[in-house]
């Protein structure tokens, strides 16, 4: 049996797993790189490889490994990190959020106060299209490792059911109030997935649903977060993320803020090549 089957590794939540090449191989397959190169990084990954190994270690070497080839894909395998990296209050998540709905075609408003019939509900985001209200709300993580448990949605339930219970009373309202979303950047547990599924609000996780989770929707619209970005510095995208630059579409449209930071016109134009690669993948 080869080596890399008898390995355990240790996942950021602490668990121990057999060591899946086929893993890493779609990983790498999903930042772009070709068939050469993803050859390259999985032998070098397998000779590196000791029993009890963590994913930060695994994830730290191909990333390595393709920055030095092309920072572009590197810059889409380390998406799920550069979500983390929008922390640690969670607001640019929700800025995130809704930045995917309106390019999917909702006109979206975040932070709103919305009325219940027992309180008043700060909701993170409400979203329209065609006369039909969304509430979402986001539940942001800043740690590798931890889910979304069952009290998540059983949270966030009772709040819609107390917002959809005083919008039923509006009799002139012709806009309709469609079922709550819960957003999170990490993962369901099963018991969160079965409670959700029960009481008709849609989950939405990094990998949920099968084929339309964050993840994909991410890929699919080109709609990376600065945070992707190998060539800015932290303080650079934390700056860029306090003037609402959330998406990596956003600062090519609002590239004087590169100069604002006083960036080289020679970095500038690596930094923007990148990104636009990135949006127009």
């Amino acid at each position: 049996m080869p080596k890399e089957h008898n390995i355990e590794i240790i996942k950021s939540s602490g668990e121990r797993v057999k060591f899946s090449i086929d893993k890493l191989r779609n990983s790498l397959k999903h930042s772009g790189a070709d068939r050469d190169l993803i050859t390259h990084i999985l032998e070098k990954v397998q000779e590196e490889l000791y029993e009890g190994i963590s994913t930060t270690e695994i994830y730290n070497r191909a990333f390595a490994l393709l920055k030095r080839k092309k920072s572009v894909f590197a810059s889409k395998y380390k998406l799920k990190k550069a979500i983390y990296e929008l922390g640690p209050t969670g607001f640019p998540f929700e800025k995130f959020v809704g930045a995917i709905l309106k390019y999917s075609g909702y006109k979206t408003h975040v932070g709103q106060i919305v009325q219940g019939i027992c309180v008043t509900h700060e909701v993170d985001v409400v979203a329209e299209k065609n006369g039909q209200l969304t509430v979402i709300e986001c539940k942001f993580h800043s740690e590798e490792g931890r889910n979304c448990n069952v009290k998540v949605p059983l949270y966030i339930h009772s709040r819609y059911t107390d917002i959809q219970a005083h919008w039923n009373t509006k009799r002139k309202e012709t806009k309709t109030l469609e079922k709550g979303w819960v957003v999170t950047n990490t993962r369901f547990t099963k018991d969160a997935l079965q409670y959700g599924k029960c009481a008709e609000l849609y989950l939405l996780s990094w990998d949920h649903p099968d084929n339309d989770g964050l993840k994909d929707r991410i890929d699919r619209l080109g709609l990376y977060p600065i945070t992707v970005s190998t060539l800015l510095t932290n303080r650079e995208k934390h700056f860029l993320l306090s003037r609402d630059v959330v998406l990596c579409r956003h600062l090519i449209k609002d590239t004087f803020f590169l100069d604002h930071l006083g960036i080289s016109q020679n970095r500038k134009e690596k930094i923007l090549q990148e990104v636009q690669m990135l949006c127009n993948q």
